[in-house]
């Protein structure tokens, strides 16, 4: 072969090999998701920062990236708006999106019980049940949101009627507490970290309990499966193989959960998560880590109890026919590869 027959082979063959790499480089930018959670310092979406920490993303080959949005409801938004692919938060917004005509699905069913709790200022010591609350202004995280639902649900079961009590949209975390402290609320639904955090300070009592499963079905009349990964049913379809990749970090993460300590997992979440007080953080995540699937299945039954506290409370689902086989899947969890 000549030395210009050589080259010009040679040649040949590197761009035979630039455009594979630059083929490859485009399959790994197409496998970039982005995906917004409700809270990052809540336990209930603990499985987003632990699976990112655990480094079963990497694992997987795909590239995901973290937000963080206070409220779900918010985080829902992003999602339609397409800014996000999917969204860690609580399950009942599949629900109530496809009352508008949206569908949207949980992929991986993190947990079947809220993981919430109805705090009472410590001001307020006259108020010993739910029916007490009467004339009280409760603070929830978003109008709209899953704690707001799940707070007028149980209002309406103590025999309390509509407008007998006001929810107040005050997020979580600190806004939550400096909320109670000024006296705006005077109870109100949030989760970990904060419930451990006031109630240590004295400043408040749990006056309902939803953190496990046996508590959540003796206030709501069975499972409630909260937080999740859902997404857009016509991104999944149209994304399989990085949904997938997906559910194996997830299932792999509530694995993890399921069969370590929670003084080992909290020492693969961000120190900054523990909010000064390490053994608190710990103590309250080894009370509520039975609200976490043991493998992202959606438990059974589980979505009618949400339908039930949606079709009371929600204007969107109020009459409408809900197909709840559209609302999650089941597909990627159960040929998750979990090794």
């Amino acid at each position: 072969m000549s030395s210009t027959h050589r080259f010009r082979a040679l040649s040949l063959t590197a761009l035979v090999a630039a455009s594979l790499l630059a083929g490859t480089a485009m399959a790994q930018a197409a496998e970039k998701i982005t995906i917004m959670v409700g809270g990052f310092e809540k336990q209930i979406y603990l499985p987003a920062k632990l699976a990112e920490g655990l480094g079963y993303f990497k694992e997987e080959g795909i590239d995901v990236e973290l937000l963080n949005e206070a409220a779900g409801v918010d985080a829902e938004n992003q999602l339609l708006a397409g800014a996000v692919q999917g969204v860690v938060g609580f399950y009942d917004h599949c629900v109530d999106l496809q009352a508008k005509g949206k569908f949207v699905e949980s992929v991986v069913q993190f947990s079947q019980a809220p993981g919430e709790v109805e705090l009472v200022s410590a001001k307020n010591p006259e108020i010993k049940s739910f029916a007490d609350l009467k004339g009280k202004s409760l603070g929830v995280t978003g109008l709209g949101s899953s704690t707001n639902f799940l707070t007028l649900y149980m209002a309406s079961k103590a025999g309390l009627k509509a407008g007998e009590i006001t929810t107040i949209p005050v997020g979580a975390g600190g806004t939550f507490i400096a909320a109670m402290q000024q006296g705006q609320i005077q109870a109100g639904m949030t989760t970990e970290p904060t419930i451990s955090r006031m109630v240590k300070t004295g400043e408040a009592s749990v006056l309902v309990d939803l953190r496990t499963l046996d508590q959540t079905r003796a206030a709501l009349g069975g499972p409630y499966p909260a937080a999740s990964l859902y997404m857009e049913k016509a991104w999944v379809d149209a994304h399989k193989e990085e949904v997938q990749k997906l559910a194996n970090a997830f299932v792999k993460t509530l694995a993890f959960i399921n069969s370590h300590s929670a003084a080992e997992i909290a020492e693969k979440m961000p120190k900054d998560f523990y909010v000064g007080d390490k053994e608190g953080y710990i103590k309250a995540l080894d009370a509520g880590k039975g609200m976490f699937t043991p493998d992202g299945v959606m438990p059974e039954d589980g979505p009618k109890t949400v339908l039930a506290v949606l079709s009371e409370f929600s204007k969107n689902v109020k009459g409408k026919q809900i197909d709840l086989s559209k609302t999650y899947t089941t597909e990627f969890v159960k040929a998750a590869k979990t090794n």
